[in-house]
């Protein structure tokens, strides 16, 4: 009688055709298919997995999943169950090295799969680390410490402060450089409020994360994380900056600035792009190639000035056509204290706004006006639109992206209720958010199928 753990997480249709050629789980098979032929081993699946498909792990190391009903035979040809446990090794100590802390808040820099629920757990002691990624003791003595487990868009207030707060700390006791491994998909926003929170770093502070978790052979995680390591032990850019892959290849990873950078693709590897300016500089394993010489410099002192507030009652409304009063009224009616919009062109909004944007007014919500088109400046003396806003007390905010405006008015209006105070600090740039000029070159789109673009892109082909 075959035993539960035969068939983890299989169950009616799938559970039968496997029982029907005794293929267990971690079988090495040779599966035959009305579409085609597989080989690869068989996986366990997730307890909330559907009952129509057996997932195998092919060669290539990629996993699919196969339809049941479309099985026509499954031939065994081995089997050895896999625990997916990471190595761990005793990280070496150099006095000659520097120290670096990494923090950890629930990303997939390093992880192992549990196929009982199909969840990435991270890996994160040092020991962990340096079984999946040696070559970080290359450049560091490497310290680990978990302040929380959260999915990204679970980052909120009480992880910011935590965060900032923390890292502080670490560089009161003399550490030389911080990574934080976090989830991409607010990754920017995170980067952000920490420029804010943490300003006059006396080190590199890296946030870093994965778009592939490391079990995928197209994993960007153990690169992503030398890099930020080299760039925390070694770099004398003393910013927050966000370290991910520059070119969808191996070649290099980006730095760029904490309130400059957006993830701007859903799965791309290089989804991360410096917004309105260029990144600070590129990485590789044997080195950093400052792109700019405009940063902050690392010092040797242990002095940082951290300013952990926010007011949580802010809101970013964008701007669509046909986009009625009572968006802004709600806001208003509910408490809000302050109101981003991302406007359309040089940043406008349809007059039957108004009324809504004078009641904000009258009400002391700050509202700040920043572009969707993200690239460009809000230029709201040009239209009589924008001159009626103004008069209707929305402040413009030059080239500040729409969550670094965000994350910045959520700083300010927690140090401060006074509207003029706050209209200060938000016009008064501090890391980067608003800039003189973009740069003539930064500005590149490339469209497929337009000639010139086809020609230039083939020279760089390899």
């Amino acid at each position: 009688m075959a035993k539960s753990d035969d068939y983890k997480g299989y169950r009616g249709e799938s559970l039968k055709v496997l029982q029907k050629f005794n293929a267990k789980v971690w079988s090495d098979v040779e599966i035959k298919t009305t579409d085609g032929d597989h080989v690869g081993i068989i996986l366990p699946r997730s307890e909330q997995a559907d009952e129509f498909h057996v997932v195998i792990k092919l060669r290539t190391g990629y996993n699919i999943g196969i339809s049941a009903k479309k099985i026509t035979d499954i031939k065994v040809t081995g089997r050895k169950e896999a625990h997916y446990k990471i190595p761990e090794k005793l990280f070496p100590y150099s006095p000659k090295k520097p120290r670096v802390k990494l923090f950890g808040t629930g990303g997939t820099i390093a992880s192992r799969l549990d196929y009982r629920t199909g969840a990435v757990i991270p890996a994160f002691s040092p020991g962990e680390l340096y079984g999946s990624v040696p070559e970080l003791a290359d450049y560091c003595n490497l310290e680990t410490e978990k302040l929380f487990g959260v999915f990204s868009e679970n980052m909120g207030p009480e992880q910011y402060i935590t965060t900032a707060k923390a890292i502080g700390k670490e560089i009161e006791k003399g550490v030389d450089g911080i990574v934080i491994g976090h989830g991409t998909d607010t990754l920017h926003h995170t980067a952000s409020i920490l420029s804010f929170m943490i300003q006059d770093s006396p080190v590199p502070i890296v946030l870093v994360g994965s778009q592939r978790s490391s079990d995928r052979p197209s994993s960007d995680a153990a690169l992503n994380l030398i890099h930020s390591v080299k760039t925390a032990s070694e770099s004398d850019i003393a910013e927050i900056v966000v370290c991910m892959f520059g070119p969808t290849s191996d070649q290099y990873g980006l730095l760029h600035r904490g309130t400059r950078v957006r993830k701007m693709h859903s799965s791309y590897r290089s989804t991360f792009r410096t917004i309105g300016d260029i990144p600070i500089a590129m990485v590789s394993k044997d080195k950093i190639t400052p792109l700019r010489n405009d940063y902050k410099r690392r010092r040797e002192d242990k002095n940082v000035k951290i300013i952990p507030t926010f007011e949580e009652r802010v809101a970013i409304i964008y701007y669509y056509p046909n986009m009625h009063p009572d968006m802004v009224d709600s806001l208003i009616d509910n408490g809000y204290k302050g109101i981003i919009i991302a406007g359309t062109g040089l940043g406008h909004v349809n007059k039957p706004l108004y009324p809504a944007l004078k009641r904000a007014q009258d009400n002391n919500v700050a509202v700040y006006m920043t572009v969707q088109t993200l690239w460009g400046y809000v230029q709201m003396y040009v239209y009589d639109t924008g001159r009626d806003m103004m008069e209707l007390g929305v402040i413009p905010l030059a080239n500040m992206l729409p969550e670094a405006a965000y994350m910045k008015l959520c700083w300010a209006l927690g140090q401060t209720k006074d509207l003029k105070k706050v209209k200060e600090i938000m016009l008064t740039p501090i890391a980067g958010e608003i800039t003189e000029r973009e740069p003539s070159n930064g500005y590149l789109i490339f469209q497929g199928g337009i000639p010139e673009v086809e020609e230039f892109i083939s020279q760089y082909r390899k």
